[in-house]
Protein backbone atom coordinates (compact mmCIF):
# COMPACT_ATOMS: atom_id res chain seq x y z
CA UNK A 1 0.00 0.00 0.00
CA UNK A 2 1.16 3.51 -0.74
CA UNK A 3 2.68 4.99 2.42
CA UNK A 4 1.40 8.44 1.39
CA UNK A 5 -2.12 7.28 2.30
CA UNK A 6 -2.39 6.68 6.02
CA UNK A 7 -4.46 3.84 7.43
CA UNK A 8 -6.58 2.85 4.47
CA UNK A 9 -9.01 0.17 5.48
CA UNK A 10 -8.68 -2.70 2.98
CA UNK A 11 -11.82 -3.45 1.03
CA UNK A 12 -13.84 -6.57 1.66
CA UNK A 13 -15.07 -7.36 -1.87
CA UNK A 14 -18.45 -8.79 -0.85
CA UNK A 15 -19.15 -5.69 1.25
CA UNK A 16 -17.92 -3.11 -1.27
CA UNK A 17 -19.46 -1.54 -4.36
CA UNK A 18 -18.07 0.77 -7.01
CA UNK A 19 -20.74 3.31 -7.95
CA UNK A 20 -20.08 4.97 -11.32
CA UNK A 21 -22.24 8.09 -11.47
CA UNK A 22 -23.38 9.90 -14.60
CA UNK A 23 -20.83 8.31 -16.93
CA UNK A 24 -23.43 8.51 -19.68
CA UNK A 25 -23.14 9.56 -23.29
CA UNK A 26 -24.99 12.89 -23.00
CA UNK A 27 -22.83 14.08 -20.11
CA UNK A 28 -19.55 12.93 -21.65
CA UNK A 29 -20.59 14.69 -24.85
CA UNK A 30 -20.59 17.98 -22.92
CA UNK A 31 -16.88 17.53 -22.08
CA UNK A 32 -15.19 16.13 -25.22
CA UNK A 33 -11.70 17.34 -24.32
CA UNK A 34 -11.54 15.34 -21.07
CA UNK A 35 -13.88 12.45 -21.88
CA UNK A 36 -11.21 10.08 -23.29
CA UNK A 37 -9.03 10.36 -20.17
CA UNK A 38 -11.99 10.03 -17.80
CA UNK A 39 -13.25 6.98 -19.67
CA UNK A 40 -9.82 5.31 -19.72
CA UNK A 41 -9.33 5.94 -15.99
CA UNK A 42 -12.78 4.73 -15.05
CA UNK A 43 -12.59 1.67 -17.29
CA UNK A 44 -9.36 0.67 -15.51
CA UNK A 45 -11.11 1.13 -12.16
CA UNK A 46 -14.17 -0.88 -13.27
CA UNK A 47 -11.98 -3.71 -14.55
CA UNK A 48 -9.99 -3.79 -11.29
CA UNK A 49 -13.20 -3.86 -9.23
CA UNK A 50 -14.59 -6.71 -11.35
CA UNK A 51 -11.37 -8.68 -11.01
CA UNK A 52 -11.45 -8.21 -7.21
CA UNK A 53 -15.08 -9.31 -6.95
CA UNK A 54 -16.36 -5.82 -6.06
CA UNK A 55 -19.85 -5.13 -7.42
CA UNK A 56 -20.09 -2.37 -10.01
CA UNK A 57 -23.22 -0.21 -10.12
CA UNK A 58 -24.00 2.48 -12.67
CA UNK A 59 -26.25 5.46 -11.97
CA UNK A 60 -27.46 7.75 -14.74
CA UNK A 61 -29.69 10.78 -14.92
CA UNK A 62 -32.88 9.71 -16.68
CA UNK A 63 -36.07 11.57 -17.48
CA UNK A 64 -39.22 10.81 -19.40
CA UNK A 65 -40.19 12.96 -22.41
CA UNK A 66 -41.49 16.28 -21.16
CA UNK A 67 -39.44 15.99 -17.94
CA UNK A 68 -42.42 15.14 -15.75
CA UNK A 69 -39.99 14.33 -12.91
CA UNK A 70 -38.65 17.91 -12.80
CA UNK A 71 -40.34 20.20 -10.31
CA UNK A 72 -40.70 23.88 -11.22
CA UNK A 73 -39.29 24.56 -7.74
CA UNK A 74 -36.04 22.70 -8.43
CA UNK A 75 -33.52 25.12 -9.96
CA UNK A 76 -31.04 22.39 -10.88
CA UNK A 77 -33.81 20.39 -12.52
CA UNK A 78 -34.93 23.39 -14.54
CA UNK A 79 -31.40 23.80 -15.84
CA UNK A 80 -31.33 20.13 -16.84
CA UNK A 81 -34.69 20.50 -18.59
CA UNK A 82 -33.36 23.43 -20.64
CA UNK A 83 -30.49 21.24 -21.87
CA UNK A 84 -32.99 18.80 -23.37
CA UNK A 85 -30.77 15.81 -22.55
CA UNK A 86 -30.89 12.58 -20.52
CA UNK A 87 -33.93 11.04 -22.20
CA UNK A 88 -32.51 8.21 -24.29
CA UNK A 89 -28.76 8.17 -23.67
CA UNK A 90 -27.00 5.26 -22.03
CA UNK A 91 -23.93 4.36 -20.05
CA UNK A 92 -20.73 5.03 -21.97
CA UNK A 93 -20.00 1.80 -23.88
CA UNK A 94 -16.27 2.22 -23.19
CA UNK A 95 -16.93 1.13 -19.59
CA UNK A 96 -18.11 -2.31 -20.76
CA UNK A 97 -21.09 -2.52 -18.41
CA UNK A 98 -21.84 -6.18 -17.74
CA UNK A 99 -25.33 -7.70 -17.88
CA UNK A 100 -25.33 -8.30 -14.11
CA UNK A 101 -24.23 -4.74 -13.22
CA UNK A 102 -27.25 -2.69 -12.17
CA UNK A 103 -28.20 0.59 -13.81
CA UNK A 104 -29.92 3.00 -11.43
CA UNK A 105 -32.05 5.76 -12.97
CA UNK A 106 -31.89 8.98 -10.94
CA UNK A 107 -33.98 12.14 -11.31
CA UNK A 108 -31.91 14.30 -8.96
CA UNK A 109 -28.25 15.11 -8.35
CA UNK A 110 -27.89 12.46 -5.65
CA UNK A 111 -27.96 8.88 -6.91
CA UNK A 112 -29.63 7.95 -3.63
CA UNK A 113 -32.60 10.35 -3.69
CA UNK A 114 -35.74 8.45 -4.68
CA UNK A 115 -33.89 5.54 -6.31
CA UNK A 116 -33.82 2.64 -3.88
CA UNK A 117 -30.05 2.34 -4.37
CA UNK A 118 -29.32 2.35 -0.65
CA UNK A 119 -31.83 -0.45 0.02
CA UNK A 120 -30.33 -2.51 -2.81
CA UNK A 121 -26.80 -2.06 -1.46
CA UNK A 122 -27.83 -2.89 2.11
CA UNK A 123 -29.71 -5.98 0.92
CA UNK A 124 -26.44 -7.24 -0.54
CA UNK A 125 -24.47 -6.51 2.64
CA UNK A 126 -22.58 -3.55 1.17
CA UNK A 127 -21.19 -1.10 3.73
CA UNK A 128 -18.32 0.42 1.72
CA UNK A 129 -18.56 2.48 -1.46
CA UNK A 130 -16.06 3.64 -4.03
CA UNK A 131 -17.63 6.69 -5.68
CA UNK A 132 -16.72 8.31 -9.00
CA UNK A 133 -18.70 10.65 -11.20
CA UNK A 134 -19.33 13.68 -13.33
CA UNK A 135 -19.71 16.37 -12.11
CA UNK A 136 -17.94 16.87 -8.81
CA UNK A 137 -20.15 19.81 -7.81
CA UNK A 138 -23.32 17.86 -8.64
CA UNK A 139 -23.67 14.11 -8.37
CA UNK A 140 -20.43 13.50 -6.47
CA UNK A 141 -21.04 16.17 -3.84
CA UNK A 142 -24.70 15.24 -3.34
CA UNK A 143 -24.03 11.51 -3.22
CA UNK A 144 -21.01 11.78 -0.91
CA UNK A 145 -23.04 13.90 1.52
CA UNK A 146 -25.89 11.38 1.59
CA UNK A 147 -23.71 8.27 1.76
CA UNK A 148 -21.63 9.76 4.57
CA UNK A 149 -24.75 10.54 6.59
CA UNK A 150 -25.97 6.99 5.88
CA UNK A 151 -22.78 5.62 7.51
CA UNK A 152 -21.17 4.00 4.49
CA UNK A 153 -17.38 3.73 4.49
CA UNK A 154 -16.45 5.91 1.52
CA UNK A 155 -13.65 6.18 -0.98
CA UNK A 156 -13.56 8.73 -3.80
CA UNK A 157 -11.21 8.38 -6.76
CA UNK A 158 -10.20 11.86 -7.80
CA UNK A 159 -8.86 10.86 -11.24
CA UNK A 160 -12.30 9.47 -12.12
CA UNK A 161 -14.23 12.59 -11.11
CA UNK A 162 -14.54 15.78 -13.12
CA UNK A 163 -16.00 19.23 -12.91
CA UNK A 164 -15.59 22.09 -15.37
CA UNK A 165 -14.96 24.38 -12.39
CA UNK A 166 -11.48 23.15 -11.50
CA UNK A 167 -11.11 25.48 -8.52
CA UNK A 168 -14.23 24.16 -6.81
CA UNK A 169 -13.34 20.58 -7.83
CA UNK A 170 -9.97 20.87 -6.07
CA UNK A 171 -11.50 22.62 -3.07
CA UNK A 172 -14.12 19.91 -2.58
CA UNK A 173 -11.50 17.16 -2.63
CA UNK A 174 -9.36 19.10 -0.17
CA UNK A 175 -12.20 19.87 2.23
CA UNK A 176 -15.65 18.24 2.13
CA UNK A 177 -14.54 14.98 0.53
CA UNK A 178 -11.39 14.67 2.61
CA UNK A 179 -13.45 14.85 5.81
CA UNK A 180 -16.07 12.32 4.66
CA UNK A 181 -14.18 9.92 2.40
CA UNK A 182 -10.77 8.45 1.78
CA UNK A 183 -9.61 10.35 -1.28
CA UNK A 184 -7.58 8.18 -3.65
CA UNK A 185 -5.69 8.69 -6.87
CA UNK A 186 -6.41 6.13 -9.58
CA UNK A 187 -3.08 4.44 -8.92
CA UNK A 188 -3.84 4.13 -5.19
CA UNK A 189 -7.34 2.81 -5.96
CA UNK A 190 -5.86 0.17 -8.24
CA UNK A 191 -3.51 -0.90 -5.44
CA UNK A 192 -6.49 -1.06 -3.06
CA UNK A 193 -8.27 -3.33 -5.53
CA UNK A 194 -5.25 -5.49 -6.40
Amino acid sequence: MNPSIPSIVPVVPAQTALVVMHYQTDILGLFPSVAPTLLANTRALCDAARAKGVGVYFANLRFSPGYAEVSPLNRNGQGIKRLGLFLNDGTAPQLNQQADEPLIAAHRASVFFGTGLEARLRAHGVDSLILVGIATTGVVLSSVAYASDADFRLYTVKDCCYDPDTVVHEHLFDTAFDTRTTVLSLSDALVLLA
